[in-house]
């Protein structure tokens, strides 16, 4: 039975997307596939069962069954963190074998995702290194473009894992980079040992939000056109600058919400005259009685929040880096992505399928 890794350089680099992709195509193509996600970092209570968030949602995706316990053996809760660190939790790799036992059994192959980066649990002794080691996986290592890749984290990964390493995605790689990589950093890292099984391009739908989603994160509320608040958010834009400059940045960037303190009703107007898919104001400040006519004639949503500007534009950057996988467009597309970009073929090939 084949089992194969799918891990990553740091947290939210991709790896459902990669898992569900992958997961999804093996099962168009007739085969049986298990799904496991030994160390769980994101405890949730669902039906009255502790599970982890993202793997309670990927078996779902993927039509299967296995028990909570077996899926995630490991689940990193504050206890759990206590008691780790004082060195009593025991050999928690055994768990994570007898499960894995299980969920392979009957299955063609069995996909087992990552947590954090490739060292994540080192304090624990449940690293991914560890884990593929101790279960005999072939690993993919994801590294997603942040201002650049880390290629040498990536040379590291072969030195530690060696032949277990089936190779590497890179992720979420803008047009102006493509061209670097595809003609000196993939033949650099394939020239020493590196096999790059794909790179994937930025696709903003991949990080957008619906407003409703945003203005829960922000910790605010929609006031205006609430029937609009599924509409997408996949960039942000600043509105402090005067307005002639401020449309000029506008014109450019159409699918941006709009930051701007609720008391700047010029750039507000230019704003929903041109159909940004939403304003959010800041410093608590309601807009005045034209501007809310306004958004509801051309139904644009107004979303409200306390702090003020610079510090709610930190949270979108972080909010559209980070946000899950879960609207099903997102992962229709996601899916594609993987299906269109990774070396399907060299993937089956490897794990004898």
């Amino acid at each position: 039975m084949a089992g194969i890794y799918i891990g990553s350089t740091a947290g939210f680099s991709g790896k459902n997307m990669v898992v569900m992709g992958l997961g999804l195509k093996l099962q168009k193509d007739g085969h049986k596939v298990g799904y496991m996600k030994p160390v769980g970092a994101m405890p949730t209570e669902i039906d009255g069962t502790a599970w982890d968030e993202d793997a309670y949602f990927v078996q779902n995706i993927l039509g299967l069954s296995g028990a909570a316990a077996d899926v995630t053996p490991v689940l990193v809760t504050q206890d759990f963190k206590v008691k780790a660190f004082a060195g009593e939790c025991g050999d928690m790799m055994q768990d994570i074998r007898a499960a894995y036992a299980k969920i392979s059994q009957g299955n063609d192959v069995t996909i087992v995702a990552g947590s954090g980066s490739m060292y994540s649990g080192k304090y624990c002794n449940l690293d991914a290194i560890a884990v593929v080691r101790e279960l005999g996986l072939k690993a993919v290592v994801i590294d997603r473009f942040h201002d650049e890749l880390k290629y040498d984290y990536l040379m590291v990964m072969k030195e530690a894992l060696g032949d277990a390493l089936l190779g590497v995605v890179l992720n979420d790689i803008p047009p102006a980079s493509m061209d670097e990589v595809e003609t000196l950093l993939r033949p650099c890292l394939e020239r020493l040992g590196v096999r790059v099984l794909g790179v994937i391009p930025k696709d903003p739908l991949m990080g957008a939000i619906k407003v409703s989603d945003l203005a829960a994160r922000l910790g605010g509320k929609v006031i205006s056109s609430h029937n609009k608040a599924d509409k997408v958010v996949e960039n942000f834009l600043i509105g402090t600058m005067q307005v002639e400059n401020f449309m000029t940045h506008f014109r450019k960037n159409k699918n941006s919400a709009v930051i701007v303190g609720g008391d700047r009703s010029d750039v507000q107007l230019v704003a929903l005259e041109g159909n940004c898919p939403c304003l959010v104001l800041t410093g608590n400040l309601y807009p005045n009685d034209i501007i809310l006519t306004r958004s509801e004639v051309l139904e644009v949503p107004i979303v409200i929040v306390r702090e003020d500007t610079f510090s709610v534009a930190k949270k979108m950057e972080t909010i559209l880096s980070r946000h899950k996988l879960r609207d099903v467009i997102k992962i229709r597309q996601g899916a594609q992505l993987v299906s269109s970009n990774i070396d399907y073929a060299y993937v089956k090939k490897s794990l004898g399928l």
